[in-house]
């Protein structure tokens, strides 16, 4: 018994050192026994909802893989792995505020917002364009001038034409939409000539439209090709270190072109619409070498 006693005194001590040494989103997580993915419900194909109300997508299969790395860090193979709706505007403040622990999406990966979040490795690189019907015969932005065009809220995209249209002095009227749905909604309206947006989001909507070849998106972008990148909270380099890794050996492995083919060369919920966006010579370049870097110069390969 007197050998038992110090064994007993140093396992009870021991056994909440474990969970004390956690910091930041692990320590919060595995206290709540609960990760919060911050996902969309429109932004095909990357996180939106399917035909059964389920929030599918290749952001979302991304992040289910960094789940079970968290799972496998804190050996918790029960975790509960929790969903929370965001959009352009909330995203931020609710990943600063601890609601969502990872954002699983299309936000873009650039210096401003590294002064409030951090990012892992570009899951996605895309430009800025817009889409416009064909029968206006809108070939590039001056052809915009003094007209209404819309763009997200809280996007890059709407900062980019904000800027292009100053600088070039075009008089386009901007509209703020909520989403990507109610900005292409304008132009089938009529109330916009334009939506300004990632180009891969505008062919997703446009294909997913009722005249998919009423649509055209533009040749001219307001941007060199951008990184798109899982958000995370800043400042918190434990739980960085988890996210890198996982996806990064995701990256580097076969099953990432399986995911890219799977949600952007072949049909997909709910429609069974094919998207037809090839994985270009830079985003290969980018998996085989994983970065967080928000630079667009840097993924010109």
């Amino acid at each position: 018994m007197r050998l038992l006693a110090p064994l007993l005194a140093a396992l009870l001590l021991a056994a909440p050192a474990e969970s004390a040494e956690l910091t930041g989103t692990l320590k919060k997580i595995h206290d709540n026994n609960r990760l919060v993915l911050g996902v969309r419900d429109t932004a095909t194909p990357f996180s939106y909802l399917d035909q059964n109300q389920k929030v599918v997508g290749f952001a979302v299969d991304i992040c289910l893989r960094i789940a079970d790395a968290v799972k496998r860090e804190l050996k918790m193979p029960g975790l509960e792995v929790g969903m929370e709706f965001v959009n352009s505007s909330s995203r931020i403040p609710l990943m600063t505020n601890g609601t969502v622990d990872l954002e699983c999406g299309t936000t873009t990966n650039n210096a401003e917002r590294k002064k409030q979040v951090d990012f892992t490795n570009t899951h996605f690189l895309t430009a800025t364009r817009f889409v416009s019907r064909k029968d206006q015969h809108i070939a590039g932005l001056d052809d915009l001038r003094g007209k209404t065009v819309s763009s997200v809220a809280g996007s890059t995209n709407i900062l980019m034409l904000i800027k292009a249209n100053n600088e070039r002095k075009l008089g386009i009227t901007v509209i703020a939409a909520k989403d990507v749905p109610e900005g292409f909604l304008m132009v089938e309206t009529g109330r916009a000539a334009a939506f300004v947006m990632d180009d891969v989001q505008l062919s997703v909507i446009a294909a997913q439209s009722k005249e998919p070849a009423a649509y055209v998106v533009s040749e001219e972008t307001l941007s060199n090709p951008e990184p798109y990148g899982i958000m995370l909270r800043k400042d918190d380099p434990a739980f960085k270190a988890v996210v890198d890794r996982a996806t990064a050996d995701l990256y580097r492995s076969p099953e990432i072109t399986a995911l890219y083919d799977r949600w952007f060369l072949r049909p997909v919920p709910p429609r069974g619409l094919n998207y037809n966006v090839p994985l270009s010579s830079a985003l290969r370049w980018a998996f085989a070498h994983p970065t967080d870097n928000s630079d667009p110069a840097f993924y010109a390969h």
